[in-house]
């Protein structure tokens, strides 16, 4: 299998084709794709869906997909990688919302803009974004960048909203609201105790747990374990972070209690789960 790599921060395109090569393909960075006119299919996973004008995807590293054209389509790609996250681009804040993405979407193929109001607000950037890019005229790489940062957001608040993968067609806007308190204070142990979370939400500490199974199909505890787990996972695989900035980042007492907690998810340590991912893959 083929596997591409990016060697820049972030890269966009804009091409028009009448075929595409059918073979499947990895990346090892994120990959936007908006679909500006046209049709066909695209495989993510083994996965098939038809596209359309207006239809965006997210691929990201390690997701098997393919495009098959069935008329002339006119497609806008934005990529980005770890080094995106790293040279300040972004607002601390924002950075949470972008590792939302990485590590929530559901890696299924399918439009990911479900809030009309948004999949009107993309069209419009994404065709601002190609006319910066083809004019090249003064600051249009600030502006570029610029753009590239709110589309990024967009698409966060789209799959934080509406493709959350542990709630269910039933969940009400508080348990929203929990799920991404808990996301945008993961760094910090302190606001995620559960008498701090119940306060802020004004619910009882006995009820909390109740409530957030009920919409989440899992514990509040349990949903702050695995979330953490997939946030250090990826520092693992995409960042030369040492073991112990890592454990400092997540605001573990030291590295042991690091190495515990780690272990406790996977099975394995952090250093030999970082050696394991980083075996060469066969192509």
């Amino acid at each position: 299998m083929v596997k591409e790599n990016l060697y820049e921060p972030f890269s966009i395109a804009y091409l028009t084709l009448d075929k595409c090569p059918k073979f499947e393909h990895q990346h090892s960075f994120f990959e936007l794709i908006y679909v500006i006119s046209g049709t066909g299919r695209q495989c993510i996973n083994k996965n098939h869906f038809d596209y359309r004008a207006g239809h965006m995807f997210l691929i990201t590293p390690e997701d098997c997909h393919s495009l098959h054209i069935e008329t002339t389509t006119e497609f806008f790609f934005l990529r980005f990688n770890d080094i995106y996250l790293k040279n300040g681009s972004l607002l601390h804040e924002n950075i949470q919302r972008l590792e939302y993405i990485l590590h929530n979407a559901n890696h299924q193929p399918g439009c990911i803009l479900k809030n009309l109001p948004d999949k009107r607000l993309v069209g419009p950037m994404v065709e601002a974004i190609i006319r910066e890019y083809e004019n090249k005229d003064i600051y249009n790489k600030e502006l570029i960048q610029q753009l590239v940062n709110t589309l990024i957001i967009v698409v966060a608040r789209n799959i934080a909203r509406y493709l959350p993968e542990q709630l269910n067609m039933g969940t009400e806007e508080k348990a929203m609201d929990i799920l991404q308190y808990v996301q945008s204070n993961i760094y910090y142990p302190e606001k995620l105790k559960a008498d701090v979370i119940s306060n802020t939400f004004s619910i009882s500490e006995a009820y909390m747990g109740r409530y957030f199974k009920k919409h989440a199909s899992e514990t509040l505890q349990q949903y702050i374990i695995n979330y953490k787990t997939k946030l250090i996972e990826h520092r693992l695989q995409f960042s030369d972070k040492r073991l112990n900035e890592i454990a400092n980042e997540f605001g573990f007492t030291d590295e042991s209690h690091f190495n515990k907690f780690f272990r406790k998810q996977k099975g394995n340590s952090p250093k030999e789960y970082r050696k394991m991912i980083q075996l060469p893959r066969a192509s």
